[in-house]
């Protein structure tokens, strides 16, 4: 088991730099242009590609990191560059892992490839978990998969929102009520193969941030999938549902569903996301405090401004502590005894909307303008307190973790 350390190794070091450069040299050059034609940057996840960011290979290298810190370091690199380009080039991801943290190994290696393509024939992924009435309450989700004995195949219907890549990707993994009696614990995972009939795109959203990122709704009438589509398949997913509803009948422990297990897996993960945001946010405004001058000195010479630097850059890093302590755990087998991954994704996410907020504050009435990039870091970071788990329900976990109680 590797032991926690703050020290970076000579290869994540390496790693680290690399992901830095491609987000000054590509990423950031790029993000206002897309940020305002509010579309898929496909040009820029096709350098990605090309380069190896976007790829199986390199996510799998950073999953596997044994102390944990790979995929964080690399989502904090790539949201410093810009947060709706970063959430185009992972947010094939979020998929990525509800297949890992489901499916079998015969679905990681069949599905996960698909979900990238090539560096000449880019392909995005989708996870569909919200509905326009099941958000954060996903024990009201009504999409359903039913079972076609017969043809060994599952029928699906619904409408699922909010979902990123949602109609524009080439595999879609769904999550759908197989058994509306067990509530959140009778969700089971499914993928949707590339040009499935019945599987539409619905409305494309145009959202306040991360603009360059596709956020759409995805239709479901009638979608068959191979029984083989079912993430872990069916005699595991029967002797999930067996246990769930003899726990029920006997007032036991909870059953993790579905989609519950790939947030946790996630949670982390948003959360080097949001501090990737705050540490842009604020090296603009550290900078700009330097070399702004009011009444003949630079303004981080005054307290009111120094301070809320100070403060800042202890909250990033605070923030960043965090998210590694929680990734380590995941990764190391420790147990989130006290909800640690929650605690990451709400620290992080609360940090990146307060950071940026300062940091329009410091740069005054150019901070408010779009010739500086903290007013699109703002509107990015307001995104991290509202998805895979708003503010609101981490604290609801946590509360719950700590307590034990079924606190509402």
């Amino acid at each position: 088991m590797a032991e926690f350390t703050l020290d970076l190794n000579d290869d994540q070091k390496q790693v680290r730099d690399w992901l830095h450069g491609f987000a000054a040299d590509v990423i950031r050059p790029a993000a206002s242009e897309w940020d305002e034609r509010e579309e898929t940057p496909w040009p820029v996840i096709q350098e990605a590609a090309k380069v190896g960011i976007y790829s199986l290979d390199f996510y799998a290298q950073q999953f596997f990191d044994p102390t944990g810190l790979g995929i964080p370091m690399a989502m904090e690199e790539l949201f410093w560059g810009d947060a709706g380009i970063a959430l185009s080039i992972v947010g094939t991801g979020l998929a990525a892992v509800g297949v890992l943290a489901n499916g079998t190994e015969e679905q990681i290696g069949t599905w996960i490839p698909q979900m990238y393509g090539d560096a000449n024939d880019v392909k995005v992924a989708a996870f569909c978990s919200s509905e326009p009435d099941a958000g954060s309450d996903v024990a009201s989700m009504r999409t359903r998969a039913v079972y076609d004995q017969a043809k060994d195949e599952w029928v699906l219907n619904g409408t699922k929102t909010w979902a990123t890549n949602g109609g524009i990707a080439n595999v879609h993994v769904v999550v759908a009520v197989v058994d509306p009696e067990l509530g959140s614990k009778g969700h089971a995972s499914f993928i949707v193969p590339p040009d499935t009939p019945g599987l539409s795109q619905g409305q494309k959203f145009k959202k306040h941030g991360i603009r360059a990122s596709h956020t759409a709704e995805v239709v479901l009438e009638d979608v068959r999938v191979p029984g083989h589509c079912l993430l872990g398949g069916k005699e595991k997913l029967d002797q999930r549902l067996a246990r769930a509803r003899e726990r029920a009948q006997s007032g036991g422990e909870r059953v993790k569903n579905a989609a519950m297990a790939t947030f946790e897996a996630s949670r982390p993960a948003v959360g080097a996301m949001a501090v990737g945001t705050a540490r842009a946010a604020y090296e603009v405004a550290l900078d700009y405090a330097r070399t702004r001058t009011q009444f003949g000195r630079p303004i981080i010479d005054n307290q009111g401004v120094a301070f809320q630097l100070a403060d800042m850059r202890t909250q990033i890093d605070a923030a960043r502590l965090l998210v590694w302590r929680a990734s380590w755990m995941a990764t190391t087998g420790k147990p989130f005894e006290s909800a640690e991954g929650s605690m990451s994704k709400l620290y992080a996410s609360e940090t990146a909307k307060k950071v940026t907020a300062q940091a329009i504050q410091i740069l005054g009435g150019n901070g408010f303008t779009r010739e500086y990039p903290v007013e699109r870091m703002h509107r990015d970071a307001a995104i991290y307190t509202i998805f895979e788990g708003t503010s609101e329900i981490q604290r609801l976990v946590i509360a719950r973790t700590l307590s034990g109680m079924p606190i509402r």
